[in-house]
């Protein structure tokens, strides 16, 4: 394997795990694409658990941050911030993703909660660190490159919204309760450069998701 690129083996032995996980569970459903690994479960959050979440979104919504890009940009307009790890409901969510993965909880980010507002979007954008960039090191530091993203829909939304994988020609529709997952890295543990997605703008009414990234390493 080249060896110029950061935990490509890491990124090639973690796919493969939870690939062999998913395969094992009869409430996955494949999303069709060949040229990156897309996952959903309907029903993975009750309606309850969905209000009680966007209720906890609200609570600490912040402007999103993004590597070297400030918010002012308009290259992500929503609200986020990290749900507190040690509440037992927030972490009773997290391990359950965990569990549907197969992963150490150490390997897992904090439960980040975002919002969107009718205008509000996040455009088109990688999951995985760019290595040449200058946050690596710190990223590198913090737990390595990102592997798996689990993303849960925590709300209907009146229109817009839609999550878009833009060289794939696929839009998921935001439903509440329905958690996507996808592998941000090609089998082989390069980082897949077809996994380019984009939260289109909301057009009426509000989207609330939470987002759990997960490393090769423990994360820090």
């Amino acid at each position: 394997m080249p060896a110029d690129i950061p935990d490509m083996e890491a990124l090639a032995r973690f796919g493969a795990h939870v690939r062999k996980r998913l395969a094992g569970n009869a409430a996955v459903y494949r999303v069709p694409s060949d040229a990156v690994e897309i996952f959903a479960i309907g029903d993975f959050l009750s309606g309850d658990e969905c209000a009680r979440l966007c209720a906890m979104i609200d609570e600490i919504a912040r402007p999103s941050a993004l590597h070297e890009v400030d918010y002012e940009s308009g290259f992500r307009t929503s609200y986020s911030g990290d749900l507190d790890p040690h509440d037992a409901f927030v972490a009773g969510i997290s391990g359950r993703i965990d569990d549907v993965l197969g992963v150490e909880p150490a390997f897992g980010e904090a439960v980040q909660g975002q919002r969107y507002l009718p205008g509000q979007q996040f455009k088109p954008h990688n999951d995985w660190f760019y290595t040449s960039e200058g946050y690596w090191p710190q990223e590198q530091a913090r737990g390595g490159q990102r592997s798996w993203t689990a993303m849960a829909y925590l709300s209907t939304v009146d229109a817009g919204g839609m999550t878009d994988f833009t060289t794939l020609g696929i839009q998921i529709e935001p439903k509440p309760g329905v958690l996507l997952l996808w592998n941000n890295a090609l089998p082989d543990g390069r980082p897949n450069e077809a996994t380019l997605h984009a939260g289109m703008p909301v057009e009426q009414g509000a989207k609330y998701v939470i987002t759990k990234w997960y490393r090769t390493r423990q994360w820090t």
